[in-house]
Parts: structure tokens; C-alpha cells; sequence
């Protein structure tokens, strides 16, 4: 059985939506910043969406790696400290807008930055530094060279796509890349310090975190991105085309958020090329993610009892169909080779028998989520008085509105509810909560964390009483999402005491 978490609590917030003046949130002062509010609030966790290299969509679930990390993430501030830039290389830094991330004005911005820390890099005297550097190739050597290769390949490609590729840089031929890693040597080298930049900074966080109480919760998406290092280095892994293309794609029927389903586009895992070798890739994926944090929120666990595989040429999720997956053996197989898996699944939507079996049999917690559960019967298990004590109970995720947005919602904007279905969910959520209405957002954190769910957890967002303008990820939508940033100072004393005293009242600190 896997470890029972502790009752208590905590906040969303990916770390691009920390404040700061360079466009993006990062992992510099204002992370520790915001781990010293959570200690100050009395929370036990903070919960961050995917660290990876985001792609098209600037998705945390569509990432060019699922073990490298995020280099838009990197802090400027903390490059000073380690003497690769100088004040006079950040005087000159574009003004952001401090309320939304502007990802394409980061990314060029960031990467002028980070090759001219690599340049600076070449003058350091710290022995100190260069050995760290040396011995993170050495321990991350399992992911980081394909990845480092890939990116290489990728820019000299004016960063198409991998399947787009020359055939045989396509197609991994052996000669190609000897040739490659010689021909393109500084900038393998170059990517890989990145990737040095972003772990330093983040193990630097990780470790105040632990030092005032605080523990990471991660996030492992289950399918990774077709134009992916993971993709391009594991072609016989999942179930592609022999021009690269994927031949079925992954997704969900039609739900809550859409009528016509979710279409993702991932490639859909070849489980039987996965159960010849031991599932070594997912051994390796989750082996580093737990480097990474603490604690990991397994995304779509309904996926690993089946998934919903999507013809590759298909526009919409209606026309897939579900294919079984060997859950039960790969979390086996986990959990032989890494010790009691510290996870949380996230069961939401249709669930069935067999999920249900997967998650308990495991002993995984599994999700409640406070705005689903006013649209139907007091017998719907998202009300907290159906909830039991192992799971991970929610006002609502980085896919809902927050939860006042929710309160105002319209029929059409962001769920499948007509004007109808609103109006009784509003009904049902004052009398059920015993409340007028007007502080909604505390009334659902106050419903989840007086809940006898072990883990109790609510975006940032809604802490604060933000709208929909707060929202993060609008599933089924192509644009807009994962731009909100924390405005600096929002995080007040008063709040600090109001949410510790609720989290004194209901025990979880």
C-alpha cells in the first residue's frame, strides 16, 4: 500500500505565475518569497503543474521532455550570484507586463540571457561551480545527452519538429549523430548547462521549502508531447507511422468541457514494446520526478486502465476508442524497482470499476473537486460528506475557473451547462454550504479543508477571490491559457492569518 499522506493542506501556483519584473514568474526571490508565506499560513504543500521545456501552446503538458526542466523558469537575479551575467545585462530588460506572461517575448529575451551566462560560464574560475556542472552531466547523463542532442538538432532546424527532420537525423541513424554531436558540440554543451541552471535553482528552492515545512506536489502528465526528445529517442515505443507521424492519438470522449471530447494529439505508449524491457522508460521518468518533488499527482489516471486512441487524422475525440492498458503491471513494476510510490491520482471524470480497482489496489489517493459536486444528487461523491479519508480533495484545479468565476458563470463559457444547470448548482451550493453567497471563495476552502479528506488543496486564485480573468487552462480551448501571474503584495498579512486560522480550526497543521 502506498504511504498515507498527513492531514493537512495546501496551495496551487506553477512558478510562472510567481511575480517579478522579467515576464515570467521564476525560481528567484519570489519563490522563496512564497514559500515563506506558505509557512507563515501554515500550509504543508505546494502543488506546481509540469517543470517541463514547454512547446506550441506554451502547455506545461505538451513539453519537449518529460525529464528536462523549463529554462524560461531560470532567475535572472540568481545568475548574478553565480557571476555569469552582471546588473548592467539585466539594465536593459524588455518591460514585461507584470499581470500576464508574454511567452514569446520571454523566450527571446531569456535565451539572449542564457547563452550570455554560457559565454560567462567560459570565464568563471569557481572550481566549485565546473564541478557541480561536471557531476550533473554525469548523474543525469540517462536523459540529459538525447535530450541535449535533440534541442541541438531541433534549433539547427529552424525548430521544426523532429519527424520533419533530414531521414536520417529522423530516424536516429548512428553515423548522423556521431557526425552531429561533433559538428554541434558547443551547442549540446550549451543546452546541457541550461538544464545545470534550471536544477540548481530549483533543488535551491526544493531545499527551503523542506526547511520551513513545506513539500512540493508534481505533476506527471501521462502522455508526453509527439515532438519530444522522448518521442524521437523511443520511436519503437509508441505507436507511429514510418514517416514519424502518429497513427492514433490520445484524448477523451466528449465530458464536461466539451461535446465534441478532448483532442490532445499525443501519441498513444506501444504497451508491449514498454512491458519487453520492464517499462525502463517509465522506471526512468518516474525515478526522476521524484528527484524532482515530493510528492506526484499522476495525470489522467484513468489512462492507465485504458486509453481513449483517437485516429491520427482526426479533428475531433468523438470517433476514438478505448484500448487497454497494463496499469496494474507498471505501477507493479514501479514500485518494485522505487519503493512505495508517493503518488496522487487524478481519477476525475467517468470513472469505472476497473480505475477504482487500479488506484485502491494501490492504495492511491484519489481527487475530489468541490465545483463539480452541486450539479447533482446529495449521493454525488465530489460533496464532502461523501468524501473518505485517503484522498486529495479540491475547491478546484488549474483546468476549472476559479471559483468565483465559477459563481458567475455563464451558460457556453468554459463547461457544457445551459442557464438552467447553473441555476440549481447555485441553489444547491448556498444551501449546502450555508452561505449568501458573497465570500463563495472562502466558503469552498472552508467546505474542503473542514472535510475529513487528508489532503485538502485550492489555487492561489481562489484564496484571493479572483475571477475568471484568473483562470489558467480552459481544456479544448487553442489559446490564452497559462499566462495568469500573482500580483506582487496580493499575499497579505490578513490572508496569512485568515487561512492559518482555518487550518488551526480544522487540524491540518
Amino acid at each position: 500500500m502506498a504511504k498515507k499522506l498527513e492531514r493537512a493542506s495546501g496551495l496551487i501556483l506553477h512558478p510562472t505565475s510567481l511575480p517579478g519584473r522579467f515576464g515570467i514568474g521564476d525560481l528567484g526571490p519570489a519563490a522563496m518569497d512564497f514559500v515563506d508565506f506558505l509557512g507563515a499560513a501554515g500550509q504543508t504543500y505546494w502543488q506546481i503543474l509540469p517543470l517541463g521545456p514547454t512547446g506550441y501552446g506554451d502547455s506545461p503538458y505538451q513539453c519537449f521532455s518529460a525529464f528536462a526542466g523549463n529554462t524560461l523558469l531560470i532567475s535572472p537575479e540568481k545568475l548574478i550570484d553565480d557571476n555569469l551575467i552582471t546588473k548592467n545585462d539585466l539594465a536593459d530588460a524588455p518591460d514585461f507586463d507584470a499581470h500576464k506572461v508574454d511567452y514569446g517575448g520571454v523566450y527571446t529575451w531569456k535565451n539572449w540571457l542564457l547563452a550570455k551566462a554560457y559565454e560567462g560560464f567560459h570565464h568563471v574560475t569557481s572550481v566549485d561551480l565546473r564541478g557541480r556542472f561536471e557531476r550533473f552531466m554525469q548523474e543525469n547523463g540517462f536523459w540529459l545527452e538525447d535530450y541535449a542532442m535533440y534541442r541541438a538538432i531541433k534549433a539547427e532546424n529552424d525548430q521544426r519538429p523532429w519527424y520533419e527532420w533530414p531521414e536520417k537525423q529522423k530516424l536516429r541513424d548512428r553515423e548522423t549523430l556521431i557526425e552531429a554531436s561533433e559538428r554541434l558540440f558547443e551547442a549540446i554543451q550549451g543546452e546541457k548547462f541550461y538544464q545545470f541552471l534550471f536544477y540548481r535553482q530549483w533543488e535551491a528552492v526544493k531545499l527551503y521549502a523542506h526547511e520551513n515545512g513545506v513539500k512540493i506536489i508534481g505533476d506527471i502528465p501521462i502522455f508526453v508531447a509527439l515532438d519530444s526528445s522522448d518521442v524521437w529517442c523511443n520511436q519503437d515505443k509508441f505507436k507511429l507511422n514510418k514517416d514519424g507521424s502518429a497513427t492514433v492519438v490520445a484524448g477523451v470522449p466528449p465530458d464536461y468541457f466539451s461535446k465534441t471530447g478532448q483532442l490532445w494529439g499525443n501519441p498513444i505508449y506501444d504497451w508491449e514494446a514498454m512491458r519487453r524491457d520492464g517499462f525502463r522508460w517509465w522506471a526512468a521518468r518516474m525515478y526522476a520526478t521524484l528527484r524532482q518533488v515530493d510528492i506526484v499527482r499522476v495525470d489522467h489516471f484513468r489512462g492507465f486502465t485504458a486509453a481513449w486512441e483517437v485516429p491520427g487524422g482526426d479533428e475531433t475525440a468523438e470517433n476514438g476508442r478505448w484500448v487497454d492498458v497494463p496499469g496494474k503491471e507498471l505501477f507493479t513494476t514501479l514500485r518494485q524497482s522505487l519503493g512505495e510510490l508517493p503518488v496522487i491520482a487524478e481519477d476525475l471524470g467517468v470513472i469505472t470499476p476497473d480505475v477504482e480497482e487500479l488506484r485502491d489496489g494501490f492504495g492511491f489517493p484519489g481527487m475530489r473537486i468541490l465545483q463539480f459536486a452541486f450539479g447533482g444528487d446529495p449521493k454525488n461523491h465530489d460533496l464532502p460528506h461523501n468524501y473518505v479519508t485517503n484522498c486529495a480533495a479540491y475547491t478546484g484545479t488549474h483546468d476549472n475557473d476559479t471559483t468565483v468565476g465559477w459563481w458567475l458563470s455563464q451558460a457556453g463559457a468554459g463547461s457544457t451547462r445551459d442557464d438552467a444547470e447553473i441555476s440549481r448548482e447555485r441553489e444547491y451550493c448556498l444551501k449546502y454550504l450555508n452561505t449568501d453567497g458573497e465570500e463563495i471563495h472562502w466558503d469552498m476552502i472552508r467546505a474542503v479543508w473542514a472535510s475529513i479528506a487528508d489532503t485538502a488543496m485550492a489555487p492561489v486564485q481562489d484564496m484571493l477571490g479572483i475571477g475568471t480573468e484568473g483562470r489558467m487552462n480552459l481544456p479544448a480551448s487553442s489559446g490564452g491559457n497559462w499566462q495568469w501571474r500573482l500580483a506582487a503584495g496580493s499575499l497579505t498579512e490578513e490572508i496569512t492569518l485568515r487561512l492559518r486560522e482555518l487550518t488551526e480550526v480544522y487540524g491540518r497543521k
